[in-house]
């Protein structure tokens, strides 16, 4: 029973996460979305639907992409994810990617 209720928890954030990427690329347009997930796929073997497993690979095709402007998508992404998983979304000091998933998981 507990552990049906983890992988359901587990897949309801994982679906969230393929959601919120979505939503958070948007800010770049249909195109953009495109491009980033074609460079995923293509550059990193990364489809999609694997993001919430590789999430450190997502951030470094977002930088290789991008620089520095990436803080601003991956910000778009982990907003939309908190407000999926009905969490409050405080910018916190030091926090990466990683750190705001690993947040939204706990």
């Amino acid at each position: 029973q507990e552990v049906n209720a983890m992988s359901q928890k587990r897949n309801a954030f994982k679906k969230a996460l393929i959601e919120a990427v979505d939503e958070g690329l948007l800010m770049l347009g249909e195109s953009g979305r495109e491009v980033v997930f074609f460079r995923l796929q293509h550059y990193y073997a990364l489809k999609k639907e694997d993001i919430p497993s590789n999430p450190e690979i997502f951030v470094q095709c977002l930088r290789d992409i991008f620089g520095s402007g990436a803080e601003v998508i991956e910000k778009a992404v982990i907003k939309s994810l908190y407000k999926k998983l009905g969490i409050e979304y405080k910018e916190k000091k030091g926090f990466g990617f990683s750190d705001y998933l690993n947040d939204a998981k706990a």
